[in-house]
């Protein structure tokens, strides 16, 4: 027998934009939860905009945005307003990523959402968080990464800090307000109480730091951790190595450090004062370099470097490009690349749900809504409105769409 979505039933209202809040919302979408997002009259979701574009649909917002329902509502007029407190009181949960402070301004915070539906879960998404010294900064991933001292990490030594090219910041904080939104509704299980959640770029990307942190804290400031371009300056050999046609990625803890000895056959470099311990190839890192580049650069290609690396079951990677990844067929049976059949664009790919319960498929969510698309449906399912009245809605300009 079929079973039944594990987030089927949940009502989930979502005023987010860009990436970190909609990948909240959308998971919760692709678990089987209805999403109505919320747009603003007449544009909607800036992410609607943001390349690449084509046939005036976004990559980046369908990637965002798969499984939800688009209300796009002019929230300047008190009807418009009405409707979706209307929506509310009906609501389980209710995510917004705008600036701090924005939220309660246009009447939907938590003090007035609360007294509406108390047993509402809200999560609130942010750079900074809705307290402190940086709160009312305004703020995107890059932002964060350079407070919580990421960017001081990445890049060469003696250059500029680089930008890390993907929006690692925005998609873990996205996780983890999902986290922290599902651990509300376990405890509204419990207590049939709601509660306001947050998260936060500085507060996840802060907590990235594995080793950093606590390096520098113990050693009482005589460790600085620092940019050290393609290889770790804590562990090695950690980083990245040259090939006759590319890059491949080791990770070698103490207790493999052996078998990449072993690999190498250099089994005397395993006792070798340069390379014995992880202290001493630190100091000697550049040799350290040298010797497994030479060793890589010895096979004709990446692939022959990789074969003898797994067979000595070294943790290993070759350097992927987007596209090579995209092709991959491990990344492909997982659905970790999800081919999508979009109704202005067609056949396309996008990246994957990281989440899945075995015994559900792994993507449940649909195309990304267009603009006000759902807005009869919505109106109807949930508020009772009749045909003449949404009618008069949309007279009045206070519903907009972009395909009616």
């Amino acid at each position: 027998m079929k079973k039944e979505p594990v987030m089927a039933g949940l009502v989930v209202v979502d005023f987010t934009q860009f990436f970190a809040g909609p990948i909240v919302t959308q998971s919760l979408a692709e678990l089987g939860a209805e999403v109505i997002k919320v747009e603003f009259a007449p544009t909607g979701d800036p992410g609607r905009y943001l390349p690449l574009v084509k046939n005036q649909r976004s990559g980046y917002f369908i990637q965002q945005n798969t499984g939800k329902k688009s209300l796009c509502v002019d929230l300047k007029t008190t009807e418009g307003k009405r409707l979706v407190l209307d929506l509310i009181k009906k609501a389980d949960v209710l995510v917004e990523n705008y600036a701090p402070g924005a939220i309660a301004r246009l009447g939907f915070g938590w003090d007035a959402v609360r007294a509406l539906n108390p047993r509402l879960i809200m999560c609130s998404v942010s750079a900074f968080g809705q307290s402190g010294p940086l709160s009312n900064m305004p703020g995107f991933d890059f932002t964060g990464q350079a407070y919580s001292g990421v960017a001081s990490m990445v890049g060469d030594s003696d250059g500029a800090p680089a930008l890390i090219g993907l929006a690692l910041g925005d998609c873990g904080t996205g996780m983890s307000a999902l986290a922290a939104v599902n651990a509300a509704l376990y405890r509204r299980e419990k207590t049939g109480e709601g509660a306001y959640v947050e998260s936060t770029l500085i507060d996840f990307l802060f907590r990235a730091h594995e080793a950093n942190v606590e390096i520098h804290s113990i050693s009482k400031g005589e460790i600085a951790p620092h940019r050290s371009g393609s290889h770790s300056s804590a562990y090695a050999p950690v980083g990245y190595f040259k090939t006759q046609n590319g890059y491949i990625s080791i990770t070698v803890p103490d207790s493999h450090w052996p078998r990449l000895c072993q690999a190498m056959a250099k089994p005397e470099l395993e006792k070798d004062e340069r390379f014995a311990t992880n202290d001493t190839r630190l100091k000697n890192l550049s040799q350290l370099v040298k010797e497994i580049e030479a060793w890589m650069c010895s096979f004709k290609s990446t692939q022959d470097a990789m074969a003898t690396l797994n067979q000595h079951h070294i943790p290993a990677a070759p350097v992927l490009s987007v596209a090579e990844a995209m092709n991959h067929p491990h990344l492909i049976e997982r659905e970790t690349v999800r081919t999508l059949d979009d109704p202005i664009l067609g056949t396309i790919k996008i990246g994957g749900m990281p989440i899945h319960f075995m015994d559900q498929p792994k993507h449940l969510g649909g195309p990304a809504p267009l603009l006000g698309e759902h807005n009869i449906e919505i109106l109807k399912t949930h508020l009772g409105l009749d045909q003449a009245r949404i009618k008069k809605l949309e007279h009045e300009s206070i519903l907009h769409s972009s395909h009616g």
